[in-house]
């Protein structure tokens, strides 16, 4: 069996030129609007039926706002996640990368080029990070079954859409900052249930911008 899962970026933060990760900050009303224009866009062009028939949601406020309105709007369940969080960047949590670059120049370098042998003091690996969000899709699969959904939208993360694009296209892991996932854009994934593969379908789907 092969279920649809549609994943949205959350929109412009307050904290939106940092390394937010785990930092619990809110949308502002721009990337509310960057949210709610994408699923206006998506909806338009299916016949504006909502075919999601459940919301899944990181519990970060950013997600989980957005979310949360969505689902009383269309009328439909919604089930939180917490390992559909961003990654946890430990020490450089919701600092600028110029600060970073500043301080520690030759660390950030060592990340951006191989996350996964550089990890930022007190952070999550990538493996960790990896393990979780496999977690949160293993969940949501038992949901879906359970429910005989076979298509949800997820509100999360663009580290999270990043690190599930490198899994579906086979890249390797440090290649997960050369993936896109803009703000506000929303991305279409596949999970076969038999083979426990995630294939990706389509990418960059966004309304208007601003």
């Amino acid at each position: 069996m092969k279920l649809k899962i549609d994943l949205l970026r959350h929109g412009e933060t307050t904290l939106s030129h940092t390394l937010r990760g785990s930092t619990n900050d809110a949308l502002t009303e721009i990337g509310q609007a960057q949210m709610q224009a994408t699923i206006q866009t998506f909806l338009d062009q299916s016949s504006g039926h909502m075919v999601w028939q459940a919301i899944f949601s990181s519990d970060l406020q950013r997600c989980q706002y957005f979310a949360e309105k969505l689902s009383e709007q269309y009328d439909k369940s919604l089930v939180i996640e917490p390992n559909l969080q961003e990654m946890h960047f430990g020490n450089w949590e919701a600092q600028s990368t110029q600060w970073i670059y500043d301080n520690f120049p030759e660390q950030l370098s060592q990340f951006w080029q191989t996350p996964t042998q550089y990890t930022p003091p007190n952070a999550e690996t990538m493996l960790q990070f990896k393990h979780r969000v496999l977690q949160a899709f293993a969940n949501i699969q038992q949901h879906m079954l359970a429910n005989h959904w076979q298509h949800v939208l997820l509100v999360t993360h663009g580290g999270v859409i990043k690190l599930l694009k490198c899994l579906a296209t086979q890249q390797h892991l440090d290649d997960i900052l050369k993936m896109s996932a803009e703000l506000g854009t929303l991305h279409t994934f596949e999970l076969d249930t038999g083979s426990k593969e995630i294939n990706y379908l389509s990418n960059n789907f966004n309304g208007k911008e601003f």
